[in-house]
């Protein structure tokens, strides 16, 4: 018999657990399973960022579980995550709000974002999930990739102006418009980063690589370890000519003597092979003969052994972290300005990419 069209009334009292709302297989439990002892580890950190007398603030803990969630999930802006916050069971669990706790307010994510980025969580959080990752063995200790990618900055083209003209009303090059996005019209104008800087973001830079168009952007960096491809190492910078060799020894000089490192044919210079010899590593770089070179520093000697081959093969994996980290982890053009938050939210997304592999690598 069909039935009538539902007029049920809505419950008043709720008999069913948070915890039996949620299925005992679902993924989320295994990385609850992980961050909950990180963030007790971190418990002395976040004791001292905050003042100990005064009005109590919204728990750290259950913040950087939430914008957890809006890199895991995809969440495109804190208005969004907060929205969600209010009805949607899981994220509730999770953040450890429970069924009737309160949501705060969006503005609570911007006022406290300055004081993690001050105290370096995401840093210590990155840290602590790697030495997870090792206690697990899942991390090498001997071979390494290492590779960089633009980062689009918040920023667009036509805040690219002249340094002694950024800030003048009166720019002789607006063709027409009004309000925040006028038509400017730059023919025949050398920009470069000597001469201009971005009104919106000055730590911003215009930067091209390979095929694709100068962008304002900046670089992130990666150093990932060759057995499991778990992420060891990472950093932002301004976008310029060195920056990715440059952070490539930065990264190296922290471990120990007898590494490799592979990578890109961008990294087969003579200066980074140096250097990184001076450290007591082994350049695994792929050689750069596209460009006309008849001699490399990584030479016979390097290329003949079977594991500079394994090292090439394992390189390309360091890709997969960033096409998450920008497809899933909202760093394609992360809703932040200045060098600093990119830097955070870069390094914050690595962590929870790292938790993701080990829940992938580890069974439950």
């Amino acid at each position: 018999m069909r039935g009538t069209k539902s007029a049920q009334q809505e419950d008043m009292f709720s008999y069913v657990s948070m915890e039996d709302a949620i299925p005992q297989s679902h993924p989320l439990r295994r990385i609850k399973e992980f961050v909950e002892p990180i963030l007790a580890e971190m418990w002395p950190d976040f004791d001292g960022l905050y003042s100990s007398t005064g009005r109590p603030s919204i728990p750290p803990e259950q913040l950087l579980k939430a914008l957890l969630i809006q890199v895991l999930y995809t969440i495109r802006s804190e208005t969004q995550l907060v929205e969600q916050l209010h009805y949607n069971l899981l994220y509730r669990w999770f953040v450890g709000l429970g069924m009737s706790g309160a949501v705060w307010e969006r503005s609570t994510f911007s006022k406290n974002r300055e004081r993690l980025i001050s105290g370096e969580v995401a840093d210590r959080f990155f840290a602590l999930v790697v030495t997870l990752a090792e206690s697990k063995g899942l991390v090498s200790k001997e071979h390494f990739s290492v590779d960089g990618s633009v980062i689009e900055a918040w920023a667009s083209l036509k805040s690219f102006q002249k340094k002694e003209d950024k800030t003048s009303p009166d720019n002789d090059k607006k063709d027409g418009g009004s309000g925040s996005n006028p038509n400017v019209d730059f023919r025949g104008e050398k920009r470069t980063n000597k001469t201009h800087e971005s009104s919106t973001d000055p730590e911003s830079r215009i930067y091209k690589k390979g095929v694709q168009s100068a962008k304002m952007s900046f670089l992130g960096h990666v150093m990932m370890e060759n057995r499991n491809g778990i992420a060891v190492d990472a950093r932002v910078t301004q976008a310029h000519g060195t920056a990715e060799v440059d952070s490539a020894v930065e990264m190296a000089s922290a471990l120990k003597a007898g590494a490799t490192i592979g990578a890109d044919k961008g990294y087969d210079s003579d200066k980074t092979t140096k250097d990184l010899r001076k450290l007591g590593m082994t350049s695994h770089a792929a050689q750069n003969i596209n460009a006309g070179r008849y001699s490399s520093l990584i030479d016979g000697r390097t290329t003949r052994h079977s594991g500079y081959e394994v090292s090439r093969r394992k390189r390309k994996r360091i890709e997969e972290i960033f096409g998450w980290l920008k497809t899933i982890g909202l760093m394609r053009r992360p809703m932040y300005r200045g060098k600093s938050k990119i830097d955070w939210a870069f390094t914050f997304a690595l962590a929870i990419y790292d938790l993701v592999r080990i829940k992938n690598l580890c069974p439950a």
